[in-house]
């Protein structure tokens, strides 16, 4: 069998990253799989590059696919009257490249959608996909191929029903708007359960079978795969002499792509050391907050504990160690789906500490490896780094922490689950046929 993995991006971003898992889990379990990306970042034999499939020389094609960002930026920038506010937090798929016309494709037996926006696929093209007669499985890493234009609802119940007057856009849109119209151009291409939805939560499952677009179609939930022979535990000691960190300090950890993004909940984080080191006293001093991600260095110093920026690191073996220092990670999403940071912890045996929203409270088992605080609620959330530093027994949080990744997120579990899917979509297909 062979299975072609469409994602925009290789390695950035958490979708990328789960994308780039499950294609390793499948090769190893015998399924030849390839992954189908904007730009190639490595030598890996098993990913295509789009620049390097426009048959010219290498950065032409790079160049095509630029304009497809960039024109589709420039849409939503028109869209949203010139302000950058909510310029990322939405896509209309307007503008992509055909990848139906690529070998990789034709020779495919199932196309397995991943995160496929700013300029990888549009609309058309995706409706080309689906007409192509090969089953096509559609990974959902957050709510945009079920809503109308936005990746998270905040709230905004419409995609149950019709996505129109989208509060996202300017004086909330209106009853035919840009959301009303990717909405229509969606509803007509997914038909009669032509896609196979598999939401890596729960949580995001729930969602999906409520969308007024998969009243037809077949929805499930398989989490995201994690390899535990980069991620293990390690020896925590050297961990932190590795960071300069002071080996007797406890290290509070946090960790996003970009941690100055609002929905993370880096103002929790921040209100909850300002509690710590009220409620703790002199014991505050022990403690150090890690921040790991893009523009770490512009909210270290708005922490009321000691913190150390260590920026971005795109290396898994790093940030593997980064985690084996930590003494506790902490989360505070504020909407999520089922965050690979959070596996990664759990994989380094570390307690995890976030909120109860989305698939968190699916991956954190309360006060077994780790605590789940109520929702934007700070005092909760410093118990609960509270919890983890000086009241659980680290050994038992560490191996609960073990058994759940062990148990649900193994690269083979998850990848079995998958190949049991692409057999079923495939055997469908021959019987229409």
């Amino acid at each position: 069998m062979k299975v072609l993995i469409v994602n925009t991006n290789q390695k950035a971003g958490g979708a990328a990253v789960a994308a780039g898992r499950l294609l390793a889990s499948l090769n190893n379990s015998g399924v030849r799989a390839k992954m189908l990306v904007v730009e190639k970042t490595d030598e890996d034999i098993n990913v295509v590059g789009l620049s390097d499939t426009s048959g010219k020389r290498r950065g032409h094609g790079g160049l095509r696919q630029r304009w497809h960002f960039l024109y589709e930026r420039l849409t939503v920038f028109l869209r949203l009257h010139m302000k950058r506010e909510h310029l990322f937090e939405i896509d209309l798929a307007n503008s992509g490249t055909d990848i139906t016309r690529l070998p990789v494709f034709k020779e495919a037996d199932v196309v397995h959608l991943s995160w496929v926006n700013q300029g990888m696929l549009s609309l058309p093209v995706i409706r080309k996909i689906v007409a192509s007669g090969k089953p096509v499985v559609w990974t959902l890493h957050d709510l945009w191929p079920v809503s109308g234009i936005c990746h998270y609802a905040r709230g905004c119940n419409r995609f149950k029903s019709c996505c129109q007057r989208c509060p996202i856009l300017p004086g909330g849109g209106s009853e035919k708007d840009v959301a009303y119209q990717v909405w229509q151009k969606k509803k007509a291409i997914y038909g009669k359960g032509k896609i196979k939805f598999v939401a890596c939560s729960k949580w995001l499952e729930g969602q999906a079978r409520q969308s007024g677009l998969t009243e037809a179609s077949d929805v499930t939930s398989i989490p995201n795969p994690i390899d535990t022979a980069v991620f293990r535990p390690t020896d925590k000691r050297k961990a932190k002499a590795a960071l300069g960190i002071d080996a007797e300090k406890r290290v509070v950890l946090f960790v996003s792509q970009r941690v100055t993004d609002q929905r993370k909940g880096m103002e929790y984080l921040a209100t909850a050391t300002e509690l710590l080191k009220e409620t703790l006293g002199e014991q505050a001093a022990d403690i150090v907050v890690a921040i790991l991600g893009g523009h770490s260095d512009e909210v270290a110093e708005r922490l009321a504990l000691p913190s150390v920026a260590l920026g971005y690191v795109e290396d898994e073996a790093k940030i593997a160690a980064i985690y084996n220092a930590a003494d506790v990670f902490v989360l505070p999403s504020l909407e999520d789906n089922l965050p690979n940071t959070i596996m990664e912890a759990m994989a380094c045996g570390v307690p995890t500490v976030g909120f109860k929203v989305g698939g968190i409270p699916e991956m954190i088992d309360h006060m077994k490896n780790g605590y789940v605080a109520r929702p934007r609620d700070a005092e909760d959330l410093a118990a609960g780094i509270r919890w983890a530093l000086y009241e659980a027994d680290k050994e038992d949080v560490k191996a609960e922490a073990l058994k759940k990744v062990s148990i649900n997120y193994s690269q083979n579990r998850v990848a079995m689950k998958y190949i049991e899917i692409y057999n079923h979509e495939l055997a469908l297909r021959h019987y229409i046929l």
